[in-house]
């Protein structure tokens, strides 16, 4: 337990929808509802558990990411983390100084100038006033907001405001970090900024729980996941697999065929020794296998490929094929996309769908019909595995040279 910043044992959380209590005769009997509800430990008709049964812990120094749809749960389980709500049943121990960046920039004082606005909010959040004038120029800085820091907040856009309050967060020192969606705060060049101070949070030991719908910044910034999907924990474990938990339930598309008897049928993945595999290395090579059936000559079809980067829908490839069929053939008939997986590491997923050349109509269409990590032994970033060659391109320069 030493080394446990957060425990969370069996957490609860019920809410009620629309309860409005308007007079003393309504509300004593709501209290006896409530109260035989909570023997009985039973949901009234408009009570819902937005939290049920949820349990995980958070090592000193780990970085948990928590993902899943809207209304999963995520938000409520920060706001029981924060000590914002209490939970129904089960409990919560944190180990340590926590902050949480929530609604960031929500405590401002639109009549306060942004200067006045930082020492309220710093206070509100516990830093000292010695420590926020110290950390001044390094807050506003980091917004992006000095030649407007002595204006009314309420001239500040909706942006520079959320800018001014991420940064005043991101210049506490907790123990433990909370940040729940603020990575959307801003432009391109901001949300970078703050990205990469969440990666100086998680390299200075800190323990981070990170909520958000950009699984690219999960993937890069958290090893570990928790997937919650209806207030449940689906899954817990390293993030690309989480995450190919996480669309693989969110989108599967089973075979459609949409017209008689064609489908593509018995699709697998397979690697460059015909085992069937969802791990490849940058730069191996990967085999499609399935089975066609068609209920026309081939000559009227294309066959469409495509492969996506799974955190963020990023178009990696888009191809449409000839089918190499002769005559009249239809099927089933085994076939086979042999492809190189020249990706950098990450999680993909690959969509394959048929079309007639006439009309483009697509006949079938599954998409996250398989997904697969790429793994890349060396620290690169980036989509695509380019494999640069240096050289030396003066003789007398180059290495081995008389």
């Amino acid at each position: 337990m030493a080394d446990v910043a957060i425990q969370c044992d069996h957490v609860w959380k019920r809410f009620t929808r629309g309860e409005r209590v308007d007079s003393l005769r309504d509300a004593l009997p709501a209290l006896a509802r409530w109260v035989l509800r909570r023997r009985r430990e039973e949901l009234g008709k408009r009570q819902f558990w937005a939290l049920s049964e949820v349990s995980f812990e958070v090592q000193r120094g780990e970085v948990l990411g928590i993902i899943g749809p809207n209304g999963a749960g995520k938000s409520t389980l920060l706001k029981i983390l924060s000590s914002i709500l209490v939970p129904n049943r089960g409990s919560i121990s944190i180990h340590g100084r926590l902050t949480a960046l929530i609604e960031v920039g929500a405590g401002f004082h639109q009549d306060l100038t942004g200067r006045e606005n930082v020492y309220l909010n710093g206070a509100i959040l516990g830093m000292s006033r010695r420590e926020i004038r110290r950390k001044m120029s390094e807050i506003v800085d980091f917004a992006g907001v000095s030649e407007f820091l002595d204006t009314p907040v309420k001239r500040y856009s909706s942006g520079m405001q959320a800018r001014l309050g991420f940064s005043i967060a991101a210049h506490m020192d907790p123990d433990i970090l909370l940040v729940d969606e603020v990575l959307a705060v801003g432009d391109a060049q901001f949300q970078q900024r703050c990205l990469e101070r969440m990666h100086y949070f998680a390299n200075s030991g800190r323990s981070i729980i990170f909520i958000s719908h950009n699984l690219q910044a999960v993937s890069e910034l958290c090893p570990q996941t928790l997937l919650l999907i209806n207030g449940r924990r689906e899954c817990l474990g390293p993030t690309a697999e989480v995450i190919q938990t996480y669309m693989a339930t969110m989108k599967q598309q089973d075979i459609v065929p949409m017209r008689g008897p064609t489908s593509i049928h018995r699709v697998r993945l397979l690697d460059e020794h015909g085992s069937e595999s969802n791990h490849f290395e940058a730069a191996g090579r990967a085999r499609l296998a399935f089975d066609l059936a068609l209920d026309k000559p081939p000559s009227e079809y294309l066959l469409g490929f495509a492969l996506k980067r799974v955190t963020d829908g990023l178009l990696v490839a888009d191809y449409n094929l000839e089918l190499p069929l002769d005559g009249d053939v239809r099927g089933p008939v085994p076939m086979a996309i042999d492809f190189a997986a020249n990706f950098l590491s990450g999680s993909y997923s690959i969509t394959l769908f048929l079309v007639e050349k006439a009309t483009y109509d697509k006949v079938v269409y599954l998409d996250f019909v398989k997904m697969f990590n790429v793994v890349e032994k060396n620290s690169i970033a980036g989509v695509v595995h380019v494999s640069p060659q240096l050289q030396c391109l003066k003789k007398t320069s180059c290495a081995g040279s008389t």
